[in-house]
């Protein structure tokens, strides 16, 4: 089963180099964009997530650059979650540009670590609870 959501942003002047393409240290934040836009949609927030007790750090992220996003470009990010056993969260992210080209694809992982910082080696009842409204699990 997939989950997935689309959102689109306008690139703005700030994000740009003097070339007037994205830096790519900025493709970053489209991904939290699209993990927030995720989430607001999915029940699954930054603050849904730390109503529930709990934070989640990224501890893996990783880009690759196909094609350059330049500014006032409209470009559409598509999240998508990937299920998996542990008690972490990983998503996969493909933006494209006005043109509908893949711009630049990525990922991340993030763990799930309680408000007292200890690392959770298991599901929390709330994403056990998610996961089973999604029919990810039984």
């Amino acid at each position: 089963m997939t989950i997935r959501e689309t959102t689109t942003i306008r690139i703005r002047f700030n994000e740009t180099d003097p070339l007037g393409i994205v830096w790519h240290g900025n493709y970053i934040s489209y991904f939290e964009e699209g993990r927030e836009s995720f989430g607001r949609k999915h029940g699954l927030s930054y603050l849904d997530v730390k109503t529930n007790g709990y934070v989640t750090p990224i501890i893996e992220s990783n880009t690759k650059h196909k094609l350059p996003l330049k500014y006032g470009d409209i470009a559409t990010i598509e999240t998508t979650y990937e299920d998996c056993k542990s008690a972490k969260m990983i998503f996969n992210y493909k933006i494209f540009n006005p043109d509908g080209k893949v711009a630049c694809i990525g990922r991340t992982v993030q763990v799930f670590v309680n408000l007292e910082d200890e690392l959770a080696l298991t599901l929390p009842p709330f994403f056990e609870a998610w996961k089973k409204k999604e029919g990810l699990m039984k």
